[in-house]
């Protein structure tokens, strides 16, 4: 007989409260994120604006909260002034990121139009270019988006048809910038500097900006934690949070270390966290960093140099167009939990991508939109994931990995709202076996299991396609039952598990 994972939760035991940017995504000119996936003029669902109705509404059920925009690799080559102003004569220009021709149709203004028909949780996050250009550029894209009249940049968007100011709160100052492939690659001491002139500028314009400087391309980099230390020593004071981006696929039919990836994303939150510590004490400052998880996803990586060279400056190619399975579904559920865990520190956090672009939503041009498997888990995530995170520590069966080592079977996490329900997000690890789970309910004054979702499928490598777009689902689990301030519950194999207590 399987041993049970088993936790405790107590509400005077708690990680923080959620912050609704947790919830975030990113949309950047890459492949047809943009061009046939949110904007396509001519689509029998598209508005007057060109935004694919379809796609909006998808958007919309997903739950996102702040969107990055427009990169990723895309803003080191990115001239602001080109996406500005009359859309036909606006200018077409290479991409060298990803080998594409900009058209430019889509700019800024669409941009913020964009964010406000998604709704008033959709918060513009926007980056600055500081690979190509520096403190200047950043200066006059800030007075041109944000300064409400009266100067020429101000004016001049006036005239664009934009009276009100975007009024952008959240910029990121660069992307990636320790990335070798990124053009205007720097050195930690070369980034650091410019970095904290371009903070200390901005702030002269708003003090109250919140600022993102870049941190590791990913934990296994060469610069890793030597980067961070090098930045922050010139930008503490200066910056609110440091970027982090990891990406997570399953790799010579290793399913096992795959399904373990959160191993990794929670040990690069806490290597993270212990390293502006470090600067702060050395600093002697009061002030916490935090830590913005701008792009994390599952993403088969190792296929995208091979798609990227071939390409020869097309028009939004169909690029990095993963097509995910329950397995990446359930692998994707525990990168949320992840981040759900250490809310005391992520603060902000952006799905890459939005749509078609390894993206939980995919389109046809002229014709459909759907849901991926990994739509599921963000958008339970993100409509039942507010409030506040309850300390989980599970005691859990384990497996071994070539990748991780020892790792519990068991990952979840589990958030309080205000109204003193519960939610428990749950992920089954094991590939054959169901989880027994008990869960102790101590002051928490709950009576009943609302809901028990599950997302897993007899086929781990199920998907959903064009031909077949509502394959895969969440199902209803019965017999999960809650007496005696105990939750029992039975985890199917290789789950993603929502179960809703009140």
């Amino acid at each position: 007989m399987t041993r049970s994972a088993r936790f405790t939760l107590h509400p005077d035991f708690s990680v923080a409260d959620v912050d609704p940017r947790l919830f975030g995504s990113f949309v950047e000119h890459l492949g047809r994120c943009v061009y046939t996936g949110i904007y396509e003029p001519g689509h029998p669902t598209a508005d007057e604006a060109g935004l694919r109705g379809d796609v909006l509404d998808l958007v919309r059920e997903l739950g996102v909260t702040a969107i990055r925009y427009p990169g990723g690799n895309f803003v080191s080559g990115y001239k602001w002034e080109d996406s500005v102003g009359p859309a036909e004569d606006r200018p077409r220009r290479l991409d060298l990121a990803w080998r594409s021709t900009e058209t430019n149709r889509f700019g800024l203004s669409e941009y913020i139009a964009f964010l406000k028909k998604v709704g008033p949780q959709a918060e513009p996050m926007m980056a600055v270019n500081l690979g190509t250009r520096g403190v200047a550029e950043a200066l006059e894209l800030q007075e041109y988006a944000n300064h409400p009249s009266g100067t020429a940049l101000s004016d001049q968007r006036a005239a664009h048809g934009d009276k009100d100011p975007f009024g952008i709160r959240m910029w990121c100052l660069g992307n990636e910038m320790d990335g070798p492939w990124q053009t205007g690659h720097k050195t930690a001491e070369e980034y650091g500097r410019l970095a904290a002139e371009t903070a200390r500028a901005m702030r002269q314009i708003d003090p109250g900006v919140e600022l993102v400087a870049c941190g590791s391309s990913g934990q296994s980099m060469e610069t890793f934690g030597a980067w961070e230390a090098t930045v922050l020593a010139e930008t503490y004071d200066l910056v609110d949070h440091i970027s982090l981006h990891a990406y997570y696929e399953e790799l010579d039919g290793d399913r096992d270390s795959f399904l373990a990836s959160a191993v990794d994303m929670e040990s690069f939150i806490e290597n993270v966290v212990a390293t502006c510590d470090h600067v702060g004490a050395r600093l002697k400052s009061k002030k916490k960093i935090n830590l913005s998880f701008d792009e994390w996803n599952v993403w088969y990586l190792s296929r995208t140099e091979a798609e990227v060279s071939a390409l020869d400056w097309p028009e939004a190619p169909r690029l990095l167009e993963d097509n995910y399975t329950v397995t990446d579904a359930v692998v994707f559920g525990s990168l949320m939990i992840a981040l759900l865990r250490h809310a005391d520190r992520v603060s902000v956090a952006c799905l890459a991508q939005l749509v078609n672009v390894i993206a939980p939503i995919l389109t046809e041009p002229g014709g459909p939109a759907w849901r991926q498997t990994t739509f599921f888990p963000f958008a339970q995530a993100s409509k039942y994931g507010r409030g506040q995170v309850l300390e989980v520590r599970v005691d859990s069966p384990t497996y071994e990995t070539k990748k991780y080592g020892e790792v519990p079977l068991l990952h979840a996490t589990a958030v309080r709202g205000d109204d003193g329900s519960v939610t428990v997000f749950a992920v089954n690890r094991s590939q054959t076996d169901a989880l027994p789970l008990q869960v102790e309910l101590p002051g928490l004054e709950l009576s009943e299991v609302v809901e028990h979702s599950a997302l897993a499928d007899a086929d781990p490598d199920a998907r959903n396609t064009l031909a077949d777009p509502e394959r895969v689902a969440p199902h209803e689990v019965t017999g999960t039952s809650l007496a005696d301030g105990t939750l029992h519950a039975t985890l199917e194999p290789l789950s993603w598990n929502v179960i809703r207590l009140s």
